[in-house]
C-alpha cells in the first residue's frame, strides 16, 4: 500500500517541492477518470464529423483535468470540515479517506481551499477560450461538471450525504465529458454518444461505490450518507454488479446503433464476468487486504473499458 503523504516528503519552499505538493494534492491517480472519457467522446465526434478539431480536443482535455483536480482538492476541504476524513481510521490510502494532505499537515485547509479555487478559475479561463473557439454551449457543459463535482461534498448541497453523490459523479465524469467532447467535434448533440457515455458513467459510479466501502463507518458517523452507507455493503455490491451489467448492455446498444465496432462488448462482458469474483468481500471496512484487489479491479475496468470503447469507436 502507498505511504500517506508527510510534510517531510512534500514540505519545503523549493519550487520543485511546491510543484510536487500541488500536483499530488489533486490526487493525480484519479485524473484519468475524466481524461479517458474526453478521448472517447472526441473519437466518437470526429468519426461522425469526418474531421478532427485538435484545438478543441486539447482545450477540452486540459480544462476537464483542471475541473477534476479542483473538485478533488475542494472536496478534501469539505470532507475535513465535516469530520468524515479526520475520523476515517479504516481508510485505504490512496483510494479512500481523501488525500490526507490536511490531516497529515502537508497543506493547511486554507491553502487547499485556495489551490482548489485557483484550479477552478484556470479551468474556467480555458472554458472561455474553448467557448470562443467552438461556441457558448461548452460553458454549460463545464459549469454543470464543475458544479456537480464541487457540490458532491460542499455544504449546503453535500450530494454525497444525500445519496445523490454517485449519480452526480456518473454525470460529471461519465455523461458530460463523453457527450461534451463529441459535441465539440460535431457541433451537435449526439444520441449515440449519449448512449455510449452511460457505460462510462456506470464504471465511474462503480469506482466511487467501491471506494466508499472502507469508509462506511466513518461516513455514517459524520452524517455522510453515501449510497454505500444507505444500502449497506451487501446491497451496494449487488448494485455494482448491476452497473457492470448495464455497461455491457449499453455497449451492445452502441454496436446496434452503428457507433461501435462489433468487438465493443468483449471487454465490458469480461469485466462483468470477472466482477463477482474480483470484488468479493471488497466492501468490508476493516479488511484492506481484501478491499485492495476490488478497488484496483474497478479502476482498471474503467480505464480498460473506456479505452476499448475508444478503439471500437475508431474502428466503426
Amino acid at each position: 500500500m502507498t505511504m500517506e503523504p508527510t510534510p517531510e516528503a512534500l514540505g519545503g519552499d523549493d519550487p520543485l517541492r511546491i510543484l510536487k505538493r500541488l500536483v499530488f494534492a489533486t490526487r493525480p491517480g484519479f485524473l484519468s477518470a475524466v481524461a479517458l472519457p474526453v478521448l472517447l467522446g472526441t473519437v466518437l465526434g470526429a468519426a461522425d464529423a469526418g474531421a478532427f478539431d485538435a484545438i478543441a480536443f486539447a482545450l477540452a482535455l486540459v480544462s476537464s483535468v483542471l475541473v477534476t483536480g479542483a473538485a478533488n482538492v475542494l472536496n478534501d476541504v469539505y470532507d475535513d470540515l465535516s469530520g468524515a476524513d479526520p475520523a476515517n481510521a479504516a481508510r485505504v490510502y490512496p483510494f479512500t479517506g481523501g488525500s490526507r494532505f490536511i490531516q497529515n499537515g502537508v497543506m493547511s485547509r486554507g491553502a487547499m481551499a485556495r489551490w482548489g479555487s485557483l484550479l477552478a478559475a484556470m479551468a474556467t479561463g480555458l472554458g472561455v477560450l474553448l467557448a470562443l473557439h467552438a461556441g457558448a454551449m461548452v460553458l454549460a457543459f463545464g459549469a454543470v461538471g464543475l458544479g456537480l463535482g464541487i457540490a458532491y461534498s460542499m455544504p449546503p448541497f453535500r450530494l454525497s450525504g444525500r445519496g445523490l453523490g454517485e449519480p452526480a459523479v456518473a454525470v460529471a465524469f461519465g455523461v458530460l465529458p463523453v457527450t461534451g467532447a463529441a459535441w465539440l467535434q460535431t457541433g451537435t448533440l449526439s444520441a449515440q454518444a449519449a448512449l455510449i457515455s452511460l457505460a462510462v458513467a456506470a464504471w465511474v459510479a462503480n469506482i466511487l461505490l467501491m471506494n466508499e466501502g472502507p469508509d462506511i463507518r466513518a461516513d455514517a458517523a459524520a452524517g455522510k450518507r453515501t449510497l454505500a452507507v444507505r444500502l449497506g455493503a451487501p446491497d451496494a455490491r449487488q448494485l455494482q454488479i448491476g452497473l457492470h451489467a448495464a455497461a455491457a448492455a449499453v455497449t451492445l446498444g452502441g454496436v446496434i446503433a452503428g457507433a461501435l465496432h462489433p468487438i465493443a462488448p468483449v471487454v465490458p462482458a469480461a469485466i462483468l464476468v470477472l466482477a463477482p469474483r474480483m470484488t468479493r468481500g471488497a466492501m468490508t471496512p476493516e479488511a484492506s487486504a481484501v478491499v485492495m484487489p476490488g478497488i484496483a479491479f474497478t479502476m482498471i475496468g474503467h480505464g480498460a473499458g473506456t479505452l476499448w470503447l475508444t478503439a471500437a469507436a475508431a474502428l466503426a
